[in-house]
């Protein structure tokens, strides 16, 4: 089955590598157009994978991430627009140089070929990558999770239908229907077919793929993201910006999950952010002294600091100095987002210099790591690795190069 997708596939990408801007993105437009007349059908289909969510117990972080609505559908729709507004990656002159024996040389982009991506309950995701993949020229082979399966059966065949109606192969993108563990295991396995996996979901889910596949993998991350409060931080900026990353919506990886405060602040500051917090219900969990300023607080474990909730719980550590806020932070960060709130210019270079993570904030939200805030339309996830991409994937981490050499005789 996984063998002839890949077939497919391999086939599809050498039309796609020479296909032109145009018909890329009349492509694209096509599936916008597409999505929004069949919304309805998307939205009942995406009804059954909600109901059998409930009845399997998914909570309501996972539920948040799985449900369409036609606000949802548009907004997916409008990314495939915004794709098709930006200029092409692929065959970008990127270096030039003529040797002296006289062949010139140039180093052009160019697309990867087929790529592999694993993910779960989030149906937006078949659509952001096939429309990332489709204006890099790439092939793409999706494999969602069962929770999402009747939603991404339908998106497929709509996306499927809009490709082919432009001239573009119809299996430019492609779906694994199957959701068993053993096909997730074998698509790890098609070195063969694939040229990259981009693994999109659970730190599980990403650890198997890293640890399993013998295809490449480009890691995305978990996001374990803090915000820190500095002693000079404006401290009702602070409240607002945390309200913001922690319960803007809780099911994605860049919600804020871990506070640090600096104890000159924290008897201010920790009063006037659970006020905020309080409004969503959120639940904090703090250290000793976190919990002496707000004793109706719960206590942190070691754990807590470490953990990405995905849900309506955030951790309190209270910290004497930038230092310390700063090895705490590079200790229990995922690598994925960070901010800190202050009013000293110098504090904030340094943490921004000295925070080891993708993207690193001073004075605004975590929740702006994301394709489309960054201007890259659509986004493949987020990269917390350092080799090749990091930070949120666009176009450009979707492409390779290749050397073209224009001789006139030359021999070695």
């Amino acid at each position: 089955m996984l063998e002839t997708l890949g077939i497919n596939a391999k086939k599809a990408a050498q039309g796609l590598a020479t296909a032109d801007t145009d018909i890329k993105n009349r492509a694209l437009l096509a599936i916008a157009d597409a999505l929004i007349k069949n919304k309805d059908y998307i939205i009942e289909r995406n009804c059954v994978d909600l109901e059998n969510g409930k009845n399997a117990g998914l909570n309501a972080g996972l539920l948040d991430r799985l449900m369409l609505d036609g606000e949802r559908i548009k907004g997916i729709a409008d990314g495939c627009i915004s794709v098709s507004k930006l200029d092409d990656p692929c065959g970008i002159l990127l270096d030039e140089v003529t040797r002296p024996n006289g062949l010139v040389i140039k180093k052009v982009s160019c697309p990867m070929g087929v790529i592999g991506i694993i993910f779960e309950a989030r149906p937006n995701v078949t659509v952001d990558a096939a429309a990332l993949c489709l204006k890099s020229g790439n092939a793409v082979i999706l494999r969602g999770g069962k929770e999402a399966i009747e939603s991404n059966k339908a998106l497929m065949s709509i996306m499927q239908d809009a490709v082919q109606s432009v001239g573009l192969p119809r299996l430019s993108v492609q779906l694994v229907e199957d959701t068993s563990r053993q096909s997730s295991v074998e698509l790890m396995k098609m070195k063969d077919y694939l040229d990259c996996l981009i693994p999109r979901g659970s730190a599980g889910l990403i650890r198997a793929v890293v640890e399993n596949s013998t295809v490449p993998v480009i890691e995305t991350g978990s996001g374990n993201c803090h915000i820190y409060v500095d002693e000079s931080a404006d401290i009702n900026m602070a409240a607002r910006i945390i309200f913001n990353a922690k319960t803007q919506r809780i099911s994605v990886c860049n919600a804020c999950e871990s506070l640090v405060i600096h104890s000159a602040v924290i008897g201010k500051a920790l009063p006037a952010i659970k006020a905020e917090l309080d409004k969503k219900h959120v639940v904090i969990r703090g250290d000793e002294r976190a919990r002496s300023v707000c004793p109706d607080i719960e206590a942190a474990s070691e754990a807590d600091f470490g953990t990405e909730y995905l849900d309506y719980i955030i951790s309190v550590k209270t910290v004497d100095s930038l230092d310390e806020a700063i090895e705490h932070i590079n200790k229990y960060s995922t690598g994925h987002s960070e901010s800190i709130i202050t009013e000293n210019e110098e504090n904030a270079r340094e943490f921004m210099q000295r925070i080891d993570s993708s993207s690193v904030y001073h004075n605004a939200s975590t929740r702006f790591t994301d394709g489309g805030e960054f201007g890259l339309g659509a986004e493949i996830g987020i990269s917390t690795q350092k080799l090749h991409a990091r930070g949120p994937m666009g176009l450009r981490e979707l492409t390779t190069t290749k050397y073209l050499i224009f001789g006139n005789g030359q021999i070695r």
